[in-house]
């Protein structure tokens, strides 16, 4: 792949971007975050990490010392999962397997966050069916959209609203998962509260049109994903876990800017987590999917019509930001003149693993070729030149 002809070199010298500070029990070097980003390249079944290519394509991009790693997202359970080659996290297998990737991020000297993940309506019906699993989201007879209905009925699986047990058990499963993840050598781990998956479907109305204590009202819709962070921190300390939240999501049947009551219902939330940080239970980080700016005439940087900037007057800690920002440099210059934010890159870390000293150096960027993204191949994903390497190949400025 080129340089980009799209993303002009900007250097952040003179920002926040490489100061240090304290996420949890590590302290970063620098404001430059790897978000967590589905790969697919685990082996099936047993949902194994690979271990040939992981760990390269990890240590490519925590050569930086300094570096918050989040993973991409893993599964809690098997049943939590869906998608063949994602990544795990229940089994021994899986433990061992994520070992060498965890090592090589801490000789890099940087460090590595777990996304613990579950998919609920948004997990393949095909390969449920296949495996003898439920298709479960939160609500009986209630799905994203008719084509996924006609689907579910005819395979035979029609969408499960989950019991109190089995909300129990998803409680236990990621404490299960966030306990393996340490012992296999992360820092911490990542609850995944976004993009329309299971947790987030927990607080959309959308999805959740349950009338017991877990649905009905905002406090109600919140209450899974506090049992799930209540019991993190009785396990794991409140030090070593992150939540990644997408508040104006609205695709995957998510309600996003629609729903009126959606900051008060993400205000409730944040609150809840900074109350257990002022009785000495704060959380590593909040971590935010800002809406992609909208091309605006006349402005390289896009406009933005909705806007997460409320969590900073309920949420004291640290925050990442994330959401197009190796597009959009000056929204991320932006973002870093709060002393307390960092800032994750997904596209353009997948095509530039020295990313951070490119944004040091105002250095091009290499572009991304998003057809590679998916598939069981080291293309595309340990494959892609530091600056030096391109300038070696007679890449062109």
């Amino acid at each position: 792949m080129p340089f980009s002809t799209i993303v002009k070199p900007t250097s952040f010298e003179g920002t926040n971007m490489f100061n240090p500070l304290k996420l949890g029990d590590t302290t970063v070097l620098h404001r430059a975050v790897l978000a967590p980003l589905t790969r697919m390249k685990a082996s099936y079944p047993g949902n194994i990490p690979n271990t040939e290519w992981t760990p390269e394509y990890y240590s490519q991009r925590s050569q930086r010392p300094g570096t918050t790693v989040i993973t991409e997202s893993t599964y809690v359970s098997k049943q939590a999962g869906g998608f063949d080659h994602a990544p795990g996290i229940w089994s021994q297998e899986q433990i061992e397997a994520w070992r060498p990737t965890f090592k090589v991020i801490h000789d890099n000297g940087s460090f590595c966050w777990v996304q613990l993940w579950a998919l609920g309506w948004e997990a393949d019906i095909k390969n449920l069916t296949r495996d003898g699993l439920k298709y479960q989201g939160m609500t009986d007879g209630i799905y994203k959209d008719k084509e996924t209905e006609n689907l579910a009925i005819k395979l035979g699986n029609p969408i499960h609203g989950l019991s109190i047990k089995e909300i129990k058990q998803y409680i236990a499963d990621h404490v299960h998962a966030a306990k393996n993840s340490l012992k296999a050598g992360a820092d911490g781990i990542e609850l995944h509260v976004a993009n329309g998956y299971l947790l987030m479907q927990s607080l959309d109305p959308a999805s959740n049109k349950r009338d017991d204590q877990y649905g009905g009202s905002i406090e109600n819709r919140a209450r899974f994903v506090l049992e799930i962070v209540d019991a993190l921190i009785k396990e794991i300390g409140a030090s070593k876990i992150g939540i990644r939240i997408s508040p104006f999501y609205s695709t995957a049947g998510m309600s996003g800017g629609s729903y009126t009551g959606l900051v008060a219902q993400y205000a409730y939330l944040l609150g809840a987590i900074e109350s257990r940080a002022k009785t000495g239970n704060r959380l590593a980080y909040v971590h935010i999917i800002d809406p992609i700016p909208r091309w605006a005439p006349g402005n390289s940087e896009g406009h933005q019509l909705e806007s997460n900037d409320f969590v900073y007057s309920i949420w004291k800690g640290p925050i990442i930001r994330a959401g197009g920002l190796g597009r959009f440099p000056q929204t991320a210059k932006t973002f870093l003149k709060d002393d307390r934010t960092l800032v994750a890159y997904g596209r353009y870390f997948i095509s530039n693993p020295d990313l951070v000293d490119r944004l040091q150096n105002s250095l091009p960027l290499n572009e991304y070729d998003e057809d590679s993204y998916y598939t069981m191949s080291p293309n595309g994903y340990i494959d892609y030149p530091t600056y030096d390497e391109a300038l070696k190949l007679s890449w062109k400025i």
